[in-house]
């Protein structure tokens, strides 16, 4: 029994330290980008271009657009 007196206090101290971390890393803006990991595993490292799928999704308008130069191969 003496063991519980103990024990509470020391799981309620961990439980508000675990707490106090998750609202310093919201606050601190650690998951503000929610698209950058989803986006950066379709390309490679080496590229260094990499981070152009972001790129894409945060300015649509600033998207490169096809000319009449840039055709598609026929179709088999």
């Amino acid at each position: 029994m003496p063991a519980l007196y103990v024990m509470i206090p020391a799981a309620l101290l961990i439980v508000a330290i675990a707490v106090y971390i998750f609202f310093w890393a919201v606050d601190s803006g650690q998951y503000d980008d929610l698209d950058g990991p989803a986006h950066s595993i379709l390309f490679d490292d080496q590229d260094p271009n990499h981070t152009a799928a972001v790129d894409q999704a945060n300015n649509p308008s600033k998207a490169e657009r096809p000319t009449d130069n840039d055709q598609a191969p026929p179709r088999a």
